[in-house]
């Protein structure tokens, strides 16, 4: 029986037909394994943000097993920090939900992006890898996948995988140290800044064509302009235009880089 994985090795388009199941498993290991080769470097400041988070949990007055529950499910650090003041201060539940909901709308546009390509699964496999769908993921994906690979299945799950299940891991093991030990580690140890440097360490080389720089300018920019819009919404507002002048800078520069430029921004 024959399976058509749309694999493309060389990243030029063209479609290869795997003949047995066995052929198809090795494509997925090899992409699994190219895709922890490009994501590998994000693991810890994945690592120290996760940590933050927990000892912000516990901090905000959560118990240990609240704290466990909500970096198991909730699975979002910026809906996490911004729904813990709001818990702590006794907030009504629906205003804590619906904050957390707005500071993560920039998902919305991360699952439109990432969508086309898992769009041959069935529903409840779109759900779970839905899940683990983030920014790591948008970093490393579009590049390795981009729209002109929409009917090429073949190994995207492997790398998918490969970029989101240890950044899970290392995010739930960090929250757990932090929840854990929360009350020990002392808030000059600066391990959040730690987080930052070893992100902003991960987002250098990628910025590596015009409209990439593009979009992390303007993003940055209006993340600090907009800092004090209520309920976190200046990170949405610089995730969008910054996505905005990417895609812009991508279309009026010639020869800036490739259409996936945008996604690499975000």
């Amino acid at each position: 029986m024959q399976k058509e994985t749309g694999e493309d090795r060389s990243g030029e388009g063209g479609n290869t037909l795997v003949q047995d199941p066995g052929a198809a498993r090795r494509i997925e290991k090899e992409a699994f394994q190219e895709g922890w080769r490009a994501s590998a470097s994000t693991i810890p400041a994945v690592l120290a943000w996760g940590m933050v988070s927990g000892m912000a949990m516990v901090k905000s007055g959560l118990t240990i097993y609240q704290s466990l529950g909500m970096s198991l499910l909730v699975y979002a650090g910026s809906a996490q920090f911004a729904a813990l003041p709001l818990l702590a201060a006794g907030v009504p539940l629906l205003v804590v939900f619906f904050t957390a909901m707005i500071v993560n709308l920039r998902f919305v546009i991360f699952s439109a992006a990432v969508a086309p390509h898992f769009e041959h699964l069935p529903w409840y496999r779109r759900v779970w890898y839905g899940f683990f769908n983030g920014d790591i993921s948008m970093a490393f994906f579009p590049q390795r996948y981009p729209p002109s690979t929409f009917n090429q299945p073949a190994g995207k799950i492997g790398y998918f995988a490969a970029i989101c299940y240890p950044g899970w891991v290392a995010w739930q093991l960090g929250a757990t140290i932090g929840i854990l030990l929360g009350s020990q580690i002392p808030e000059s140890w600066n391990i959040g800044f730690a987080g930052t440097l070893a992100l902003i360490a991960v987002m250098i080389p990628m910025t590596s064509s015009l409209p990439a720089l593009a979009g992390v300018v303007v993003s940055g920019t209006v993340a600090v302009l907009a800092l004090e819009l209520p309920y976190r919404l200046g990170l949405l507002l610089a995730m969008v235009l910054g996505m905005a002048a990417a895609m812009l800078a991508d279309k009026l520069l010639p020869g800036s880089g490739n259409e996936d430029d945008a996604g690499a921004a975000a």
